[in-house]
């Protein structure tokens, strides 16, 4: 069973699990799974996918109810209407906050405008040898991309130098390779937990929450963190 987070008369929002496909894609031919028509089997209802997270990203998937609300929501994304919140673990200490602006390819080879803007919320160094270093230096962060482009928090935070642990291929086969064996951990380390804007209906101000994964919770604790949610500091 899916993870209902939010629902109302025009939109449904889940907690969507690490590892699991929007819907159906030519890349992904070893899925046979698929957000959409496992929550379309749970509620008994056609609903639209008004956005999209990586495969490997865990955390709000929101969907339409209805075509008119598929499309009105779809622009308000287009438009940068619908303000959203990551949270990722890093390689490394990050700066108390920073801008990345850089421009990104997309599948076409087409250079598109791109900025990412991120803040601390914690850093966390811990007894695991990394080559000549005594021990590894990860950080938490919140994330809000300005901008949608293709992998944009993963590509961004690898151009700066912090890749999101977990992360393949954008990130630090190494620091990847470090995590599986000491942790066990497959999973990439960046969470979708927050959406706001204005409910395009009723009007209101609207906000999603997700909690992490338990994989990430567990990952935090060995980190010397116990939290379950996104709002952290």
């Amino acid at each position: 069973m899916l993870e209902i987070i939010y629902e109302d008369e025009d939109l449904i929002a889940i907690n969507k699990p690490h590892g699991l496909l929007v819907h159906r894609s030519s890349i992904a031919r070893d899925a046979d799974e698929f957000a959409i028509q496992l929550l379309r089997d749970q509620i008994g209802q056609k609903v639209y996918p008004v956005h999209r997270i990586d495969r490997k990203t865990s955390g709000i998937l929101l969907f339409a109810k209805n075509e008119e609300m598929n499309s009105r929501i779809q622009v308000m994304f287009m438009n940068n209407e619908i303000r959203k919140k990551y949270i990722a673990i890093v390689r490394g200490f990050t700066p108390e906050e920073g801008e990345i602006v850089y421009p990104l390819k997309n599948e076409n080879g087409k250079s598109l405008e791109a900025k990412t803007n991120y803040r601390l919320i914690e850093k966390f160094e811990i007894d695991l040898p990394n080559g000549k270093h005594a021990t590894s230096r990860y950080s938490l962060i919140e994330v809000t991309p300005e901008s949608g482009r293709m992998h944009q928090i993963r590509r961004h935070m690898a151009h700066v130098f912090h890749p999101i642990i977990g992360d393949r291929p954008h990130g630090c086969n190494k620091q990847n390779k470090l995590l599986l064996e000491a942790f066990g951990l497959k999973e990439m380390m960046l969470h979708a937990c927050e959406l706001n804007f204005l409910h395009p209906r009723t009007r209101l101000n609207t906000t999603i929450k997700a909690n992490v994964s338990e994989v990430f919770s567990q990952i935090l604790c060995h980190f010397g963190i116990q939290q379950s949610d996104c709002s952290m500091k």
